[in-house]
């Protein structure tokens, strides 16, 4: 689909980076996409946010991105709530089916990190998803054996993606009247898309 400048938070003063980096936080896990010599290749993994704008993630060793990436220019892509619209929660009659989304694609260099770097990420993101957990005592690090930790953090390798591009399409029928947006929200909210539809009733003008 076309990500038109209307989707776009540059069109909104009032949404900022700040959503963008909560979008991160919230949702935690994206795709890394790179072209290898061995052609192009994606990678699903879990991502950590750190403090200076950089996103770090972790892939297998044997991974076919694994033995590339260090040095690398990729795009990293987060997806948000989304749903399908029909025409029939229209009052215009004369609409098409469409998708309202919300994605973001992070383009940055990519570095290698070091052992170090590698368990301080590991340990920040395991502590940040046992802390969502209600039920039951948060799962630490130090519940494994030094041994079988070393072994795992071997068969894996770290990585620190700075973001030098950020590229958002938040797609909330912005191009629709108050009323129809809403009369949409309301189907996808009906549909169980309470999440797509949430986001249009917040930061839809």
């Amino acid at each position: 689909m076309h990500p038109s400048p209307a989707f776009r938070h540059g069109a909104r003063e009032d949404v900022g980076r700040a959503l963008l980096e909560t979008m991160i936080e919230e949702i935690g896990f994206g795709m890394v996409f790179a072209q290898t010599p061995d052609g192009p290749r994606v990678a699903h993994v879990p991502l950590l946010y750190t403090a200076d704008r950089a996103v770090q993630f972790h892939l297998a060793r044997g991974n076919a991105l694994t033995k590339h990436l260090h040095g690398m220019t990729v795009l990293a892509v987060i997806n948000g709530p989304d749903g399908y619209v029909s025409p029939r929660w229209y009052a215009d009659p004369e609409q098409v089916p469409t998708w309202n989304y919300a994605a973001l694609e992070l383009e940055g260099r990519v570095r290698r990190l070091d052992g170090d770097g590698l368990l301080g990420q590991i340990t920040a993101l395991s502590n940040k998803h046992e802390a969502r957990i209600a039920a039951g005592k948060p799962w630490t690090m130090d519940k494994l054996p030094a041994a079988k930790s070393r072994a795992l953090q071997s068969a894996i390798v770290g990585f620190e993606l700075e973001v030098i591009a950020w590229r958002e399409t938040l797609k909330l029928s912005q191009n629709k009247s108050a009323a129809e947006r809403e009369r949409v929200a309301a189907g996808l909210e009906s549909e169980g898309a309470a999440g797509i539809a949430a986001l249009m009733r917040n930061l839809a003008p």
